[in-house]
C-alpha cells in the first residue's frame, strides 16, 4: 500500500465473523473513497494493519473483487478499481427499477407515524446541508431512502439495493460537493408526494432524483478523470 489508510483493530472474538468484520471495513473505506480508486492494497499490510490473519482479507478481498471493487492479478498489485461509469448506470437502473415501485406503494402505505419519521430524518438532512456535512447527509441519504422501503412493508427491496448500489455510491459522494442542497430539495419533493398520498407523483419524484445521476457523472468525471476507467 502506497500511502497506508488506517485500519481499525478489529474485535475477533465477537459476531460477525473476522471475514465480514474486514469486508464491511474495507467496503466501507472503498465506498466512502477513503481507499481511492487506483489505490494498491495488500493482504499482509491489512491484515496487520487489524490484527488478524491474512485468511480472512483474502476472504474479504475476493468478496471485493467479485463485487468490481478490487482487481487482483497474481504477481502483481492488488489495487482498488477505477470507477466504472457504465457500472454507476447500472446500479442506477436496478436502483431505479425497485424504488419507483417501492415509493408508489408507500404512498398507499405511509400512516402518519411514519410521515413523521420521514420528517425527522428531512431535518437533521436540512442541518446537515447547512453545515455542509456531506458524510452526515450520505448516512441520513440512506436512512431516507431505508425507511421508505422498510415501512412499506418491503424491507427485502432495500437489502436488493443495498448490495447493488456500491459503484453508484462512490459517484454519490462526490456529487454532495456541488449538489447538497439538490439532493435535499428532492428529497422534499419525495415526501411532500408521499405526505398527499399520491402514488404518481411519489413515483415521478423518486425517478427525477435517481436519475440526476445522469447528468452528474459527467461533471464530476472530468474533475476526478484519474479515477475513472477509459471505457468505450
Amino acid at each position: 500500500m502506497a500511502d497506508p489508510v488506517a485500519m481499525p483493530q478489529l474485535d475477533t472474538g465477537t459476531r460477525p465473523s473476522v471475514a465480514d468484520q474486514v469486508f464491511e471495513e474495507l467496503r466501507r473505506q472503498v465506498l466512502s473513497l477513503e481507499l481511492t480508486p487506483g489505490t494498491k492494497i495488500s493482504e499482509v499490510e491489512v491484515a496487520k494493519a487489524m490484527g488478524v490473519s491474512r485468511q480472512p482479507v483474502r476472504d474479504a478481498f475476493y468478496r471485493l473483487s467479485k463485487l468490481g471493487f478490487l482487481l487482483i492479478r497474481p504477481q502483481r498489485a492488488t489495487t482498488i478499481t477505477l470507477i466504472s461509469a457504465a457500472a454507476v448506470m447500472q446500479a442506477r437502473f436496478i436502483r431505479a427499477a425497485l424504488e419507483v415501485e417501492t415509493v408508489r406503494l408507500a404512498a398507499t402505505r405511509l400512516t402518519d407515524a411514519d410521515l413523521v419519521a420521514l420528517d425527522a430524518i428531512l431535518a437533521r438532512q436540512r442541518e446537515a446541508v447547512d453545515h455542509r456535512d456531506r458524510a452526515t447527509f450520505h448516512e441520513y441519504d440512506d436512512l431516507f431512502h431505508h425507511d421508505i422501503c422498510a415501512r412499506a412493508g418491503v424491507a427485502f427491496a432495500w437489502d436488493l439495493i443495498s448490495e447493488n448500489k456500491g459503484h453508484m455510491d462512490r459517484v454519490r459522494l462526490l456529487t454532495l460537493s456541488f449538489a447538497l442542497e439538490v439532493a435535499y430539495r428532492d428529497h422534499v419533493r419525495i415526501f411532500e408526494a408521499l405526505q398527499a398520498r399520491d402514488p404518481d407523483r411519489s413515483a415521478d419524484m423518486m425517478r427525477a432524483h435517481l436519475n440526476r445521476i445522469v447528468q452528474q457523472i459527467e461533471r464530476i468525471r472530468d474533475a476526478n478523470h484519474e479515477w475513472f476507467a477509459d471505457e468505450e
